[in-house]
């Protein structure tokens, strides 16, 4: 991609709430035309195609669950239809939701494996070819529990894990032409009903004692975007919370 395109598209799924909408705006900042991906957040589609519109870009808005088989090819289709390219694509749906792992049923673990893992991997096998035609890129939304034993969100954690490595695999496969990253967040939008002590709490176990806002994400995936020789690799955006205690653990 270069700037002298007359078109860039970037595909966002979960691009209408929370960190996707940030990310959305953040693209149509620089410059992207887009194509999201809602399930019940019409409204806020809504709102954001308005928003979208006043920075001069057009965003196309797709109802879809993603974790039926068939939606990815419904979503490219439209990505398709719209613009006829697509040159970034954020997989940035997913479930979040704490059920004790003991709870966890057939049921429940493959609906959230359907939404966080499967959909990333048949949305990229669906626009694979636009995406080799533009030879653009595309970044996978993971977060810490990737990394860490997230008891209280079991299932949502395997499923990230897993999605983290779909991403080096991913990264393997389409290239040289496509690359491949993810991103990490860490807390960057703590859900609106937990209390300040909780918030605080958080901020408090990463090295700059600090919570993150949606736009450290942002400012992550244009690095990502831009660079070239980068690929395989999942970015923490955690202010180093990742790094655990600084004294000795006894």
């Amino acid at each position: 991609m270069t700037d002298g395109d007359k078109k860039r598209v970037a595909l966002i799924t979960g691009g209408a709430v929370r960190v996707g909408r940030a990310i959305s705006l953040g693209l149509a900042r620089a410059g992207y035309d887009l194509v999201i991906t809602y399930n019940s957040s019409s409204a806020q589609a809504k709102t954001l195609s308005a928003d979208v519109s006043a920075l001069g870009r057009t965003l196309v808005h797709v109802e879809a669950d993603l974790g039926e088989v068939h939606a990815a090819d419904h979503v490219i289709d439209t990505v398709r239809n719209s613009f006829g390219r697509l040159d970034v694509l954020v997989n940035s749906a997913a479930s979040f939701q704490d059920v004790p792992l003991l709870d966890v049923d057939a049921d429940e673990w493959d609906r959230v494996m359907d939404l966080n893992v499967r959909a990333p991997h048949l949305i990229v096998r669906a626009g694979a070819a636009m995406l080799r035609d533009s030879r653009g890129c595309v970044v996978n939304i993971t977060d810490l529990s990737a990394w860490q034993a997230w008891s209280v969100y079991p299932h949502h954690a395997v499923s990230k894990s897993a999605l983290a490595h779909l991403t080096r695999i991913q990264a393997r496969v389409l290239a040289p032409q496509v690359r491949v990253n993810g991103i990490a967040p860490g807390a960057v939008l703590p859900p609106d009903d937990w209390p300040m002590e909780r918030r605080q709490a958080l901020a408090e176990r990463s090295a700059l004692e600090s919570n993150g806002t949606p736009d450290d994400v942002v400012q992550a995936l244009m690095y990502l975007i831009e660079a070239d020789f980068v690929t395989g690799h999942i970015i923490p955006v955690d202010g180093g919370r990742l790094l655990g205690p600084s004294g000795p653990q006894v």
